[in-house]
């Protein structure tokens, strides 16, 4: 090796060494023990990073927690970004931004339904926001006990107290109690794992007969609204069973309850359509996203609402009759510049075409891997998947976390990077999650389903 070269990777090598010891002495990493040794990745282009140490990966989950959608180093959003600072970085929220006046008319040109953008920087802080709206709402009606919010077991909607109170993960909660009062759930919408040990052929939707359970017991008049994911994410990616959601629409009208459907995951494009209650033929009175509205380039989230609920609010004549909430960077000009950027990516390169043609690619390949050994269950929609690992296809019996932990590290020694259900289900965080960006080539896709081929092989002969 030439002299130089010699000199620049041992340059490199002191660099690496050093960015890891300052990440390991001084970064308080999220969902993460101490003593582990995360990754520290240093730069990235299309669905490829290269870490600290040179090391190239395949991203099959988009950031890790499916925002980066359009891939990384798009240099458009960058510039959008760039120029809006220069020209205005911010302004405070109570006022107004030309990049977020646009952006919200093009957001609810997408929707149908809606009339009313609120901004915050996290998907936590618009389930915040419409939890507060919901129960201000009940409020100025005259009816303050009216303030019940159902969900449903295993949808997630955030890490702030409001937004695990309404979320389904006992783990994410577990020690941070007590929560706060005024949410209940219902039963979760995964077949395979039937809350009341039903097929699908014979239960009758049983999980939305219990909807209408909760709220006769509840009482109509004390409850506010109804929060769920279109398609379960974190919780295990469940498409929910064909007319679910329209029994489920017709319950919540039938008792003049609003419904909010949380898009922080599947909105933007993730399922194959715009925002993932499209699929379903849903017109919901709210509508939360945050992370695929940037592809994460900046933090920005929205909340989205009909024109009744908005009016609802500001009708009032009372001196606090009105939404009294802020959220400091929903005044981000940037971030509203990074998110229609980011739109105007996913228009120009009909990226919305290639997630469900890639879609199918994949799911169809996780299909043919139904045999192998630890393969329970496999399901999604666009470039969303999971598959259900199980020590045993007979019983159903999940396997263990750490040994899923192993599947998704023998992955990445393959080079592809995978999420999993992470201490958020007692005993269920056994399901591998696959939500590779927009711009996934047929190459990237079967070299995804080659490496995790090889692994559920080495799982089956027990080197996992």
């Amino acid at each position: 090796m030439p002299q130089a070269d010699q000199l620049r990777t041992m340059d490199e090598a002191h660099v690496a060494a050093q960015l890891r010891m300052m990440d390991e002495a001084h970064v308080w990493h999220h969902l993460s023990r101490r003593g582990g040794r995360p990754p520290l990745m240093v730069r990235g282009q299309g669905l490829r990073l290269w870490d600290a140490e040179g090391r190239e990966y395949l991203d099959a989950s988009s950031g890790g927690v499916w925002c980066v959608n359009v891939g990384y180093g798009r240099e458009e959003i960058a510039q959008a970004v760039y120029d809006q600072l220069k020209a205005m970085a911010y302004f405070s929220p109570s006022g107004g931004n030309a990049p977020a006046a646009e952006l919200a008319r093009r957001l609810l040109g997408l929707t149908t339904g809606l009339a009313r953008v609120y901004y915050a920087s996290s998907g936590s802080e618009a389930t915040e926001k419409i939890i507060k709206i919901l129960r201000l709402r009940s409020h100025l009606a005259g009816r303050p006990e009216k303030t019940t919010i159902i969900y449903r077991d295993r949808d997630y909607h955030g890490a702030t107290y409001g937004a695990m109170s309404v979320s389904g993960q006992p783990e994410r909660t577990a020690g941070f109690g007590p929560l706060l009062p005024g949410f209940r759930a219902v039963p979760h919408a995964l077949c395979y794992r039937c809350s009341f040990g039903l097929s699908f052929s014979e239960c009758e939707l049983e999980c939305v007969k219990a909807v209408e359970r909760l709220i006769l017991e509840e009482g109509p008049d004390r409850v506010a609204g109804a929060i769920f994911e279109p398609v379960t994410a974190g919780g295990g990616v469940i498409v929910p069973p064909p007319g679910y959601f329209s029994e489920l629409a017709a319950t919540l009208r039938k008792y003049e309850t609003p419904l909010v459907v949380d898009e922080v995951v599947c909105g933007l494009g993730r399922t194959g359509v715009m925002f993932g209650h499209q699929q379903f033929g849903l017109q919901p009175d709210a509508v939360t996203m945050a992370k695929g509205l940037a592809s994460a380039y900046m933090p920005i989230s929205a909340t989205a609402v009909s024109a009744a609920l908005y009016e609802d609010l500001e009708k009032a004549d009372d001196r606090l009759g009105y939404f009294r909430d802020i959220s400091t960077f929903g005044g981000s000009a940037a971030a509203a510049a990074a998110a229609l950027a980011n739109l105007d990516v996913i228009d120009r390169e009909n990226l919305l075409d290639n997630v469900r043609r890639q879609g199918q690619r994949l799911l169809e390949g996780l299909e043919n891997l139904r045999d192998r050994p630890g393969v329970g269950d496999v399901r999604g929609l666009g470039l969303l998947a999971g598959v259900e690992l199980v020590a045993d296809k007979r019983t159903k019996t999940p396997l263990d976390e750490e040994r899923v932990a192993r599947v998704a590290g023998a992955m990445a020694e393959k080079g592809v990077l995978v999420g999993r259900t992470n201490r958020s289900l007692p005993g269920l965080n056994n399901v591998i999650n696959l939500a590779p960006a927009y711009v996934a080539t047929e190459s990237d896709i079967d070299e995804i389903l080659s490496a995790l081929a090889r692994t559920l092989d080495e799982l089956g002969a027990g080197r996992i």
